[in-house]
């Protein structure tokens, strides 16, 4: 790979289009208007062009000046069309955005007949041409749309910076905002102009098409990492700023692999902001795919070990039982055994208390350890103690007291169980009549 002055300003421009999306469109992610950012990508084609057509040029500020009004002009007729339809939001974005789009289109096939501009770049983005067009900065060559990205960037992070403490109340919860006095309704449509300028100031650099992507996909990974809006702004911006040298990187060295010269670095920074949210989605610390099969995993072993040190407890009390010991076959065969038809899963469980030491296997039946003793003492009470209160504060009836306490049982901590003691003080059975065990 040779890397060149060129690629080092592609890297760059992605790098501030990635981070100005991310910025603005967290809060779209947020405030779960994400295809409001769709929405406006689309429809802001319209101030582009008149913008052209006016100006003669693709000067920045009148492109962000158009994009402004027509962001704005969106999110109002979005909100009054499904206001006064009925129309759900989904559907109203849908109606506006085509066909202020399909109007945008129309007026770029005129404003390409006087300036040099062409739909295909304003649709799929053209950011390998961005070192190519320069204006002079205190001397030096850069990039026109580095310069307006960065101002852009500089505008997103001095809004979001000042009004910190506003946007987080407009966006989590309005009705409080107003009561404060936050004009809830204003930070809206202020967000919307931010999307709007970011739309366009991101147009050479990935395109109307691909700029949902560099708007929404940061931030929807993001949720999955933090719940706190720093971090999760912070994580957004980082995502999207690896996408970007990750992107060009790949469209640069994949290709040849294949025989091909290159690809679009555009479309391999959406590729790599999907591969990065499935990662997230997969391996996210709480809210991946594999953390919550792995919590839902260790509840179910949980859960089976309680049923199973429950067992051995009620063997304990029945002085027909052989010293409270269980043989495999015996925990299958308890009337309601949860392991009646399960023997993959007992055995699962049995070894695992066996590695925690709560059980031992000896002349080929399961004994409770010490500690095992005392844990199925605690379910046994926790369980005895929820029937009784089924029982006496829930009029349930009798024949449903067991199921009812077989599962509460497994979520009743310490204190829980200290609560339900002093509510049934002096009561030492059950409402069958089995003795409630003394806590240890």
């Amino acid at each position: 790979m040779m890397w060149t002055a060129l690629d080092t300003w592609i890297v760059v421009a992605a790098v501030l289009a990635g981070a100005t999306c991310a910025l603005v469109g967290s809060f779209l992610v947020l405030k779960k208007v994400s295809m409001m950012g769709d929405a406006i990508s689309h429809a802001v084609l319209p101030g582009i062009a008149v913008a052209f057509i006016i100006t003669g040029s693709r000067s920045g500020p009148a492109m962000l000046v158009g994009a402004a009004v027509v962001g704005v002009l969106t999110a109002v007729l979005v909100h009054v069309i499904h206001y006064y339809s009925r129309l759900e939001e989904g559907a109203s974005m849908g109606v506006v955005f085509t066909v202020l789009f399909a109007i945008g289109l129309i007026l770029i096939e005129q404003a390409a007949r006087h300036v040099d501009i062409h739909p295909e770049h304003v649709l799929f983005g053209a950011v390998e041409l961005v070192p190519l067009h320069v204006v002079s900065v205190f001397g030096f060559d850069i990039p026109r749309g580095v310069v307006l990205l960065a101002i852009v960037l500089l505008i997103n992070l001095s809004v979001v910076t000042l009004l910190f403490k506003e946007l987080r109340l407009a966006t989590f919860d309005p009705e409080l905002a107003t009561t404060l006095g936050i004009n809830a309704t204003v930070i809206h449509y202020l967000l919307m102009v931010l999307v709007a300028m970011t739309t366009v100031a991101a147009f050479e650099v990935v395109g109307s098409i691909l700029v949902i992507a560099m708007l929404i996909v940061p931030g929807a990974t993001a949720w999955l990492l933090t719940r706190r809006l720093l971090p999760f702004l912070i994580v957004s911006v980082a995502v999207s700023i690896l996408a970007a040298i990750l992107g060009h990187i790949a469209a640069i060295t994949v290709p040849p692999l294949f025989g091909y010269v290159d690809t679009s670095t555009a479309g391999s920074m959406a590729t790599v902001l999907g591969i990065l949210f499935f990662g997230a989605l997969l391996f996210a610390p709480e809210q991946g795919v594999v953390a919550r099969a792995t919590d839902a995993l260790r509840l179910r072993l949980s859960i089976g070990s309680q049923d199973a040190l429950g067992l051995l407890a009620r063997a304990a009390e029945n002085t027909e039982s052989r010293d409270g010991s269980l043989s495999a076959a015996e925990f299958r065969g308890v009337h309601r055994s949860p392991f009646a038809g399960h023997r993959l899963k007992l055995a699962a469980i049995l070894a695992l208390l066996r590695v925690k030491g709560s059980i031992v296997f000896r002349g080929g039946r399961y004994h409770t350890t010490r500690r095992g003793s005392e844990q199925g003492r605690e379910i046994l009470r926790s369980h005895r103690l929820w029937e009784q209160f089924f029982f006496d504060d829930g009029n349930v009836d009798m024949s449903e007291l067991h199921p009812a306490a077989d599962v509460l049982e497994h979520y009743t901590n310490s204190d829980l169980r200290e609560d339900l003691s002093e509510r049934f003080a002096g009561k030492r059975t059950d409402p069958q009549g089995r003795p409630i065990p003394e806590e240890d």
